[in-house]
């Protein structure tokens, strides 16, 4: 948790609008929702897709907090424990990376970009990040070995997971984009924060 506060504090910093928050709250409902709607299939979930929308609609900071609540509130119906801290630092990471990138002009709005983009970091950084994270959270002496198993074994969870992002990607993300990028205009909500600051 400590790793996440700092975000939090960085964009609570910046005083954001209460429209800007409201459609952040909408976003994480909507991950929420998506990720219950598809519970009896592990690991085809739209969670990193729509953290992954949001960051490019409204910047990393934003993306981090999507990913990050969305965790949160969603292991409320699907179980807290000690793996909830590690889920919200690994799908906040995710909206935060694709927010920098995307600031920057690496990254492009294109379903397709976002597509392959939403795979690699579904399989490398979730997974990245929850296999270690297996081990250290039931071993209390780890080693090598035992990451290396975590990742083989996770190899195949991390596959599906990534297939569903680039599915949910390619279905959403420029309807998506389309209608928050219109919310924005009417609602002024210029992106003020800076993904620089990181």
């Amino acid at each position: 948790l400590e790793a996440i506060l700092p975000f939090v504090m960085i964009f609570e910093k910046r005083k954001p609008q209460a429209r800007e928050l409201l459609i952040i709250a909408v976003l994480c409902g909507i991950a929420v929702a998506g990720r219950a709607a598809f519970f009896w299939v592990p690991q085809f979930k739209p969670v990193t897709a729509v953290v992954m929308i949001s960051a490019v609609a409204f910047g990393g900071e934003a993306g981090f907090l999507v990913g990050a609540v969305t965790a949160l509130v969603s292991n409320m119906f699907f179980g807290q424990g000690p793996w909830t801290p590690w889920q919200m630092f690994a799908f906040g990471i995710i909206g935060l990376v694709t927010g920098i990138l995307f600031k920057k002009g690496v990254l492009r709005s294109n379903k397709y970009a976002l597509a392959i983009f939403g795979g690699l970091t579904a399989f490398f950084i979730y997974g990245g990040i929850m296999n270690p994270a297996s081990v250290m959270m039931y071993q209390d002496h780890p080693t090598a070995g035992m990451f290396l198993v975590a990742y083989g074994l996770g190899a195949p969870f991390d596959l599906v997971h990534a297939i569903a992002t680039v599915f949910f990607l390619l279905l959403a993300a420029e309807p998506m984009l389309e209608k928050l990028e219109r919310i924005k205009i009417k609602y002024g909500l210029i992106e003020k924060q800076s993904s620089d600051d990181f």
